[in-house]
């Protein structure tokens, strides 16, 4: 049985429907009550278990072992002192800290048998290296932004913990991940506002975008479907040869490319950018070589069944 952390978030959901539709069954641990989604109504109470705990609590968090047979973690909650104002700088670190620790003191009492752990492509932020960028590359010790910061401090951790306590830890570098569930607006990419902006006929805002918003600009964006079955892929794994993994599309997609796909599907969609590109804007994208060759991983969304599937999703009365 899998533990997901954050089950019932954006990517966990999906996730534990990847796991589930590769015959696992999981336990969501989520920090405040939450009601199982319609759409896991069958496997609710028979392969699929909720279950409320504080992951700072590590007596919460361990109890949950005496009662279900964890095999493996996933851990996606939130671990970052995010958004700004949420918590008291030194709270906020012990929080973020305390979490991972407890995490891998589950992994250890429960014996798993692979943890796995989210990071975000915004590690990568300061690389000057051209091209995908693959998970070997050195990374600068500084960072842009709370959410990069405290992964990179959590990726060190992980690699010294790991191997000192013999528990197999795999991190997951998750890029741009658009699509249901997901929260908008985004400060990192506008694909996001995009959509939500023609599925309501509606001009998109772009002013929370911390840069990135022209026609040119792109990122590696990743269908949150695609995302969770990436995971689960590398949940399920016989074997990893590797510590870390870009989970991606492993392609570079620009504003363009999605206000076109947009475009296609509502022609009348009011999604005009400025033309050219950010000048504070990169372009970024990752290599998935690795999660290719070790779990057979390819992504199911370009861009155009992705702005389809998630433009279906939202008219069904889905604004979230």
């Amino acid at each position: 049985m899998i533990l997901i952390t954050g089950g019932l978030g954006f990517i966990g959901t999906h996730t534990t429907r990847a796991l589930l539709d590769l015959g696992e069954s999981c336990v969501l641990v989520q920090r405040r009550p939450a009601e199982m989604p319609a759409a896991f109504a069958a496997e609710a109470g028979e392969r699929l278990f909720v279950e409320r705990a504080d992951l700072t609590d590590e007596r919460s968090l361990l109890d949950i072992g005496d009662r279900h047979k964890i095999t493996g973690i996933v851990h996606l909650a939130g671990s970052v002192p995010w958004p700004p104002g949420a918590y008291e700088p030194l709270e906020g670190a012990e929080k973020s800290v305390r979490s991972l620790l407890n995490v891998f003191r589950a992994a250890r009492d429960w014996q798993v048998r692979r943890l796995g752990l989210a990071s975000t492509i915004g590690v990568y932020g300061g690389v000057t290296a051209e091209g995908a960028l693959g998970e070997d590359l050195p990374l600068p010790m500084t960072a842009y932004h709370p959410i990069p910061a405290f992964k990179k401090i959590g990726e060190l951790m992980a690699g010294h913990l790991a191997g000192a306590m013999g528990v197999e830890a795999v991190t997951y570098r998750i890029a741009a991940i658009w699509g249901p569930l997901g929260h908008t607006p985004s400060p990192f990419f506008a694909a996001p506002q995009l959509v939500h902006a023609a599925a309501r006929g509606a001009e998109p805002d772009l002013s929370t975008l911390r840069a990135g918003g022209h026609t040119e600009d792109g990122i590696d964006l990743c269908y949150v479907k695609d995302c969770g079955r990436a995971i689960a892929l590398l949940q399920v794994a016989e074997r990893l040869r590797h510590r870390t993994y870009n989970v991606a599309s492993g392609r570079l997609t620009t504003n363009g490319e999605v206000v076109a796909a947009i475009r296609g599907l509502v022609p009348d969609a009011r999604a005009g950018l400025p033309e050219g590109r950010d000048p504070a804007g990169r372009d970024t994208w990752l290599d998935i070589t690795r999660l290719r060759e070790d779990t057979g991983f390819e992504p199911a969304y370009d861009t155009g069944r992705a702005v389809a599937d998630y433009l279906a999703w939202l008219r069904a009365g889905n604004q979230r």
